[in-house]
């Protein structure tokens, strides 16, 4: 057990959607200061940047959250990008990390790293048998380099570095930007805009026919936490809840939770990205004790709730 009371924690990615999670987790084990480094001020493209953040924070643990992503179309128009910030930023804070003596590193990668024909559901020892599904694969293979980074440290330098991959996430504070959203937010604003707007139809990305897992945001956060606390392995680590659902049953499910009462028109033209996501996390429950606790009408209940207090 790796008590976080009176501990140093850099959470990149802090003020974000899963991040503005985890630090409320992480004020409840009265950690002794959590640094929340902004883009402005530590660009973590940049070594100067990450050599200035680390000497002034001074940690004892990071919990790498940041991450420049988006959804099919954001990914399919910034591989490059999407590439570059998210290989670049893990590398040099893992370095860094390692050579000033931080006592923990927690890395937070994606699904997107599985290949796109990974048997359902996904084991963590099937993260290598294939290349991941082409749309955001540049981002997932990025993201995945952190787990080689990873083993390859605690292998030569005995560094503690552990690895999580953490499922598609949705819950309050998500980004319903409609440009660079994934799909669950995406869907809430378009069925409430819809609403609103007495619309007769609602036009939907690809055949509806690929299955997506979800994890409440609240639970991810918890796992994180969790695993900082608990787990000191090498092997990476699914966090997920453990059921697939159809993009064609979610839509349906969220037109019935927001009352949009007019038809879907399905836009087949458009590409639905890997065929099937759902996880094994059973090595999540046995190393740290960590299983799902929102169910996904709930925890879509209260998203939709939040995005109409906050953001209408």
């Amino acid at each position: 057990m790796y008590d976080l009371k009176g501990k140093k924690v850099i959470v990149t990615g802090g003020a974000g959607f899963l991040g503005s999670h985890v630090v409320d987790l992480l004020k409840e084990r009265e950690c002794g200061e959590i640094v929340i480094p902004r883009s402005k001020e530590y660009d973590l493209t940049k070594e100067d940047a990450i050599q200035k953040l680390l000497f002034e924070a001074q940690p004892h643990v990071i919990i790498h959250l940041a991450a420049v992503v988006g959804g099919i179309g954001a990914n399919r128009a910034n591989p490059g990008k999407y590439f570059y910030d998210n290989l670049v930023m893990g590398v040099q804070l893992m370095e860094h990390a390692r050579r000033q003596g931080v006592e923990k590193f927690v890395a937070v990668g994606t699904i997107c790293a599985y290949p796109k024909f990974t048997p359902v559901p996904f084991k963590e020892d099937d993260l290598w048998c294939g290349y991941p599904e082409e749309t955001n694969a540049p981002y997932g293979l990025a993201k995945k380099m952190m787990l080689v980074q990873s083993q390859a440290y605690r292998q030569q330098y005995s560094y503690n570095s552990v690895y999580l991959l953490p499922v598609n996430l949705y819950g309050p504070r998500d980004n319903f930007d409609l440009e660079t959203s994934h799909v669950i937010p995406a869907l809430i604003r378009k069925c409430i805009e819809a609403k609103e707007a007495g619309k007769k139809e609602l036009v939907v990305w690809g055949t509806g026919m690929a299955t997506r897992e979800f994890l409440f945001v609240e639970d991810a956060a918890r796992a994180i936490v969790l695993a900082t606390e608990r787990y000191d392995e090498s092997e990476p680590v699914n966090i997920g809840y453990g059921q697939e659902i159809s993009i064609r049953d979610l839509v349906e499910l969220i037109v019935d939770l927001t009352g949009f009462e007019g038809s879907i028109v399905w836009d087949t033209e458009k590409p639905d990205g890997q065929p099937r996501r759902c996880l094994d996390t059973t090595r999540a429950e046995k190393e740290f004790g960590f299983r799902a606790e929102v169910g996904l009408r709930e925890g879509l209940r209260r998203t939709i709730d939040w995005y109409l207090n906050k953001c209408q």
